[in-house]
């Protein structure tokens, strides 16, 4: 059973949670530039919340617009 409040590393995020449609070194470019989820650093370890990512991916959700 998933926990949202497992740790993932930066390629379990892109694998799992991004269905391997965002790189590794993508998020590493948004962690540099300030964007994308929220990540926690453990050391030199860089990790991900499963709730921290799901949330990212929900608040970029779009209703369709009306024509």
């Amino acid at each position: 059973m998933e926990n949202p409040n497992d740790l993932l590393t930066t390629e379990q995020a892109a694998a799992e949670e991004f269905d391997s449609k965002i790189s590794p070194a993508t998020m590493q470019w948004w962690r540099a530039k300030g964007r994308g989820p929220k990540y926690l650093k453990i050391g030199r370890r860089v990790v991900y919340r499963r709730c921290d990512l799901r949330a990212y991916v929900e608040a970029g959700e779009r209703a369709p617009e009306a024509a």
